[in-house]
């Protein structure tokens, strides 16, 4: 849900806030086998990565990984976080290695940046992480309250366009100017005195107000980078009529394209999401979901007859523009 100091003001980087989501997963199951085979979405980036982590664990990489279900890649989900954190969990449960979901992130070299992805896999809920000091293995959670259980986001996907990633993230981060500390004194202002006590007292309308500006001031410095305050128009549209309609909490998680609003009440968000999907039927490319936040991290299961791990990790929401 967006960056609080990007520009390091006070020595740690970043900072964010983030929420996971029920909605979407990622989902595998590990088996024991005679050599390492991968089935499903996004497998052959997940042999590689069966392979670096069995590596770094020191286990052999004789397992069998079904994926039953993957966050889609590079709409700023955090699709490589949940599924490096899963397959590392779940080859930890499988050699029964004592290792926590941090000790597998640093192994994994997850959390460079935000480190809503990890806090979520552990313990779900919405989160604010404390950015990256000199000292800094992963981002450390600094929040984490409970989401109500009668807010719901409608999330947005343009299936035609990708966020920023990899190399072109790494110098996308590069090309762009200090972010004024004034800046980040206001948000973090608005986060403490209105976004917590908001979302404590179950006030959606001043705690999507938080979201909102956070999200127009970041994603308003991010713009350079990803060609305005949001990379789809399609979703920038859709995201306006929303708003339109008394949506809050508006904004794009990580590079984009997918955008998010908040709605309190499920009758009421089902009635809005019927809504917004009619009025941009006949826009290419727009998929609409609806979804709740997840309080709970990841599920795991072992079963010692059939030697298998399952694993599901969490969706999140997070922002970086």
């Amino acid at each position: 849900m967006g960056f609080i100091d990007p520009g390091a003001s006070l020595g740690r980087r970043f900072g964010s806030v983030g929420v996971a989501l029920n909605e979407m997963a990622t989902r595998l199951t590990l088996r024991a086998a005679r050599q390492l085979t991968v089935a499903g979405p996004g497998a052959k980036r997940v042999i590689d990565s069966a392979r670096q982590l069995s590596q770094a664990l020191q286990v052999p990489a004789s397992v069998s990984i079904n994926i039953e279900e993957a966050i889609p890649e590079h709409v700023g989900l955090g699709s490589g976080t949940q599924m490096a954190l899963a397959l590392g969990v779940g080859l930890s449960r499988f050699h029964r290695l004592d290792l926590t979901v941090r000790e597998i992130a640093r192994l994994a070299n997850r959390g460079a940046r935000s480190g809503i992805g990890i806090a979520v896999f552990e313990q779900g809920g919405f989160i604010v992480d404390g950015g990256r000091g000199e000292r800094t293995m992963t981002p450390p959670v600094i929040v984490r309250m409970e989401m109500p259980t009668d807010w719901r986001f409608i999330v947005i996907f343009d299936q035609a366009r990708h966020g920023l990633y990899g190399q072109e993230e790494i110098a996308a981060f590069k090309s762009l100017p200090p972010f004024a500390v004034q800046e980040t004194a206001r948000l973090c202002h608005l986060l403490l005195m209105q976004a917590l006590p908001a979302l404590a007292e179950h006030d959606v309308r001043r705690f999507g107000e938080v979201i909102t500006e956070l999200q127009r001031s970041v994603g308003d410095y991010f713009a350079p980078a990803q060609g305005g305050r949001f990379t789809s128009l399609g979703v920038r549209d859709a995201l306006a009529w929303l708003e339109r309609e008394g949506a809050v909490g508006l904004g794009q998680s990580s590079w984009g394209p997918t955008g998010f609003c908040l709605i309190e009440g499920k009758q009421r968000a089902e009635g809005l999401f019927a809504r917004v999907k009619d009025a941009f039927a006949a826009r290419s490319g727009l998929r609409f979901m609806l979804a709740s936040g997840r309080n709970r991290g990841a599920d795991i299961r072992a079963s010692e007859a059939a030697g298998a791990s399952a694993v599901r990790g969490s969706d999140q929401n997070r922002s970086s523009g």
